[in-house]
């Protein structure tokens, strides 16, 4: 099978996707989902994008590579929706909102989405009880700050800015 990205056309085999069989907040139709690469060697930021609509897609980052410390806590109907004991057996990744400022980017880490690896079946959680919020800024973390140190603070600092 082949989906038609911004990228190019991406082949794909079914046993690729993700399904998530409530959808996702706000697209509760769209089930199947291709994760992509954005770079080769590198999967602490992704696209996730329905094969259903591709106008639909997702930027996600890896919470640990954010937030060491990232500890989300399933409940037992979560885990059992996804077929898994505890939560060490997922996957997590969170949705980034991407602004024409790349410096007011914002990831959900109280929304996560949650994959069980070998099932490749998906939720999207509201983490109950936890200080993690809905609009962290990627500045805030020190992971992201410390590869952009060298990036003027401005907002004339976007790939389609003319100087």
């Amino acid at each position: 099978m082949t989906i038609q990205t911004d990228y190019g056309t991406v082949e794909y085999e079914s046993k690729d996707l993700l399904i998530f069989p409530d959808g996702l907040f706000g697209f509760p139709k769209l089930t199947r989902y291709l994760l992509l690469r954005i770079s080769e060697d590198d999967d602490s930021i992704l696209l996730m994008m329905s094969v259903e609509d591709s106008s639909v897609a997702f930027t996600l980052f890896n919470p640990f590579f954010l937030c060491p410390d990232y500890s989300p806590v399933l409940t037992p109907e979560e885990l059992m929706c996804l077929g898994a004991e505890e939560s060490g057996e997922l996957s997590y990744y969170v949705i980034c909102v991407v602004r024409d400022d790349y410096l007011e980017n914002t990831v959900n880490l109280k929304c996560p989405i949650v994959i069980h690896p070998q099932t490749r079946n998906g939720i999207q959680v509201i983490l109950a009880n936890s200080a993690y919020g809905y609009r962290h800024k990627l500045r805030s973390f020190p992971s992201i700050t410390e590869n952009i140190t060298n990036v003027p603070n401005g907002s004339d600092n976007h790939a389609d800015s003319s100087t």
